[in-house]
């Protein structure tokens, strides 16, 4: 695997929610900053050395809604 994305969402309750496209892996954090490590983090923790993505890929997602 060369790449594995994860998608971003802001949490109601406050700071970021990411998951990962395909496989079980979930996290968070107050700041995009703290996200992107716990991302590292997790990817590390997940994967053996060898199996290990090269590339983590951040797709941020935003709901909007409006009035018609």
């Amino acid at each position: 695997m060369d790449e594995i994305i994860f998608l971003i969402e802001e949490d109601p309750e406050g700071g970021y929610l990411a998951r990962a496209i395909g496989e079980s892996i979930f996290t968070q954090a107050d700041t995009l900053e703290s996200l992107r490590d716990f991302i590292r983090d997790a990817v590390k923790c997940h994967f053996e050395d060898r199996d290990r993505p090269k590339l983590i890929r951040l797709h941020f997602v935003r709901d909007e809604v409006i009035a018609s």
